[in-house]
Formats: C-alpha cells, sequence, structure tokens
C-alpha cells in the first residue's frame, strides 16, 4: 500500500502538491517512486522558468524507465531542490519530504481541480 498524506492535493500523473500562500511546492507521489523502482535521475526545471498546467516541466529516470512530470499548476519556478541532482534517489527514501520545485503559481483555483487525500487514495486503488 502506497502512502498518502491528507493535507496535501494530488494530480492524476502522481504528482503531489502543498499549496503556502500563493507558491505550490510538487513532487511526486510514494505510489509513483514505487512504480519507478531506483530513481537515477532527476530532471528540473530552473529558477524563473514558466511551467504550464497539465503540460511536461522534467522527467524522472530509473533503472526501469524514463517518466515525465507534469505541473499541476500554472506559474514561475521560484526554486529547484538541488539536493536531488546529486541524490535522486531520495525520492525513493521519502517521496513526500523531497520535493522537486516551487511555483509561483498564476492562478490559484487551478489547486481545485486535484484530488484530495481520500479522493487520491480510491484513484491508486484502481490503478
Amino acid at each position: 500500500m502506497s502512502k498518502v498524506i491528507d493535507g496535501l492535493l494530488y494530480s492524476e500523473s502522481h504528482e503531489w502538491v502543498k499549496v503556502d500562500g500563493d507558491i505550490a511546492v510538487i513532487g511526486v507521489t510514494d505510489f509513483a517512486q514505487k512504480e519507478m523502482g531506483d530513481i537515477t535521475y532527476v530532471d528540473m526545471p530552473e529558477p524563473d522558468d514558466e511551467v504550464s498546467k497539465g503540460e511536461d516541466f522534467g522527467a524522472l529516470e530509473s533503472v526501469k524507465a524514463s517518466s515525465d512530470l507534469y505541473s499541476p499548476v500554472s506559474g514561475t519556478v521560484v526554486e529547484n531542490n538541488e539536493a536531488l541532482a546529486d541524490a535522486p534517489e531520495l525520492i525513493n527514501k521519502d517521496a513526500f519530504a523531497n520535493w522537486i520545485i516551487k511555483v509561483k503559481m498564476e492562478d490559484m483555483s487551478e489547486v481545485s481541480d486535484l484530488m484530495d487525500s481520500k479522493a487520491y487514495s480510491d484513484f491508486i486503488e484502481k490503478q
């Protein structure tokens, strides 16, 4: 069973979002990292890059596969998690403690399209 944390929001492409004012902290879910296996590389945008809801903003690579990351919101990247460049396996250790990017959101209402923890738990049970 994959871990799901209450209070976060979730996308169908298995990203999690923690809303902090107008900043969206974005990472991948425990379910996603388990599906990927041992993560060997994280491709992330740079600060000041623009991301668009539903568009890919980077990728995770593992020994098994490569998987695009999709932004759950639109806005400007304010920070990326540089620790993941040297230690991508941190996502395997704790997917929720190791965010990937922080985005200053353009439109706060976009988060209303995301799932809460219960809806996401139901969603991954059907996967």
